[in-house]
């Protein structure tokens, strides 16, 4: 028999289970702020941009559209070719990194909005001052390659990437690690809670008699505790007498 469950029993089950949802909340809480800030390294980020440009001999030509979709198109090579190991080679000799080309492309991003000839490259490192140079570095060396390479000479800085006095980590982010501990822990709490009632087949009701038995129930025996039982005045004489032997055993007490 298909059983359904309606929002007031889900909404008892997780009253019931309140305090053990809010127990996984804080202790899933407790452990991403732990691990953010005591376990992952910071790390930062810097960027430097490069435009391309066309390169004209003479300087009053205005560019055309097609000029514009050229250098567009050329992107998309200088994207690869930044992170190419003949460009890493010389960035990681520059900066005396003992690292290979593939350890270098891993710290560095090369991005461009659509139809724009700017390019930004970012360097992620857990040093700002190394994030910086990075950044720097490949830019330079790229512009100094890139005539040798394609026998072009299109590309310039422009803006190089700058060290902060206070540099701020872009990772891990505490705050919203924590956020989301907190939601995955009140998930994890919901869905226990659930299992631990689906689990508990205990009878606590009458509704637990008819939905396992399935039969109705025709009565209930109440459990009364001495605490509970009130006499009437006239009874409680009649007790004392009872005890003082004052009555035989067929005389009833009212209760």
């Amino acid at each position: 028999m298909e059983e359904t469950i309606s929002l007031k029993e889900i909404f008892e089950v997780i009253k019931k289970r309140l305090m053990l949802i809010i127990a996984l909340m804080l202790g899933a809480a407790i452990i991403a702020a732990a691990i953010s800030y005591f376990v992952l390294t910071p790390t930062y980020q810097n960027s430097s941009q490069f435009l391309v440009t066309q390169s004209q001999e003479d300087p009053n030509t205005q560019y055309n559209s097609n000029d514009i979709r050229t250098n567009i198109e050329l992107i998309n090579t200088y994207n690869v070719i930044i992170k190419s190991p003949r460009i890493l080679d010389e960035v990681a000799k520059e900066l005396n990194l003992n690292l290979t080309p593939e350890q270098l492309s891993g710290k560095i991003e090369v991005s461009s909005a659509e139809q724009s000839q700017v390019v930004t490259v970012t360097a992620t490192d857990p040093a700002p001052e190394l994030a910086t140079a990075i950044a720097n570095t490949t830019v330079e060396v790229f512009q100094e390659k890139i005539p040798d390479l394609m026998n072009v000479d299109n590309v310039s800085i422009l803006s190089q990437a700058q060290l902060t006095a206070d540099p701020s980590p872009v990772a891990p982010n505490p705050m919203l690690n924590i956020a989301i501990a907190l939601v995955l822990g009140a998930m994890v709490g919901v869905g226990l809670a659930f299992l631990l009632e689906y689990l508990d087949n205990t009878i606590k009701s009458e509704n637990d008699i008819e939905k396992k038995l399935e039969v109705p129930v025709l009565g209930v025996i109440s459990h009364i505790e001495e605490n509970d039982i009130r006499f009437e005045p006239g009874a409680m004489q009649a007790g004392k007498k009872l005890r003082g032997g004052g009555y035989n055993g067929s005389q009833k007490k009212t209760i």
